[in-house]
């Protein structure tokens, strides 16, 4: 059985699966933690693998760019291939004084400017969180990451954005106020298809950048390799 958008076939992809934007991150995660991954799917170049990892099955798979390709991908793993939880693995840019680059961000929440969620509850703001069971298995592997980094990683919320460029004056700052981590574009979305399909979900983000102090931001090299402590947070809660 396959997709309009996975050509995989029942039985491809493990119950839990991470899931990184960028398909060439999933291969290259793939590849560091399970030695016997294979690649399941490749549709319009949006690469998916299923390997084991400490003895137990785990699946990569690319989301793409944006809350609306996410929403796809989750929602056919979701509905159509059996998976249970899905960890996004991702970057974030950081509007916090707390958060800061090369830190990590896990996110219990996610406010949006998409309408994404509003499709499904256009009566209320509908606000998706985090799996409880994620999120603390998440937290319960900070010990093992080294001291130094332990505090390293914030929780709180994110803002999940439609527009990359585009910023509405003055938002940033409310935000910030109001104690939001940092910005990306899919949470909000992946939180909203958990919800909707009696499912689980996390995302935990690497600080990729600062907006309150570009000069320390990583470049497209280090975003691709600093991402160690994320990943051992977001594999130990697929593996919970």
């Amino acid at each position: 059985m396959s997709t309009p958008h996975i050509s995989a076939e029942p039985g491809d992809f493990a119950p839990a699966v991470l899931m990184p934007g960028d398909p060439k991150r999933a291969e290259r995660i793939a590849h560091m933690l399970m030695p016997d991954a294979k690649m399941v799917t490749e549709v319009r170049g949006m690469m998916g693998f299923t390997g084991t990892y400490e003895g137990k099955p785990l699946s990569v798979m690319g989301s793409g760019m944006g809350q609306p390709s996410l929403t796809i991908y989750a929602t056919e793993l979701f509905k159509f291939y059996g998976v249970q939880r899905i960890i996004r693995v991702g970057t974030c840019g950081s509007i916090s004084p707390l958060a800061q680059v090369g830190d990590t961000v896990v996110a219990m929440t996610a406010h949006t400017d998409s309408h994404i969620n509003v499709a499904r509850f256009p009566e209320i703001s509908f606000a998706p969180c985090a799996s409880w069971n994620l999120l603390s298995a998440a937290m319960r592997a900070v010990e093992t990451l080294p001291e130094a980094d332990r505090g390293r990683v914030h929780v709180g919320s994110v803002f999940s954005e439609d527009h990359f460029y585009f910023k509405t004056p003055g938002l940033l700052e409310k935000l910030t106020a109001y104690g939001t981590l940092g910005l990306e574009m899919e949470t909000a979305a992946l939180y909203g298809a958990a919800a909707e399909f009696g499912k689980e979900a996390l995302t935990v983000l690497t600080v990729s950048d600062n907006l309150l102090d570009s000069s320390k931001d990583m470049t497209p090299e280090e975003r691709e390799t600093k991402f160690v402590n994320t990943l051992k947070l977001a594999a130990a809660a697929a593996l919970s």
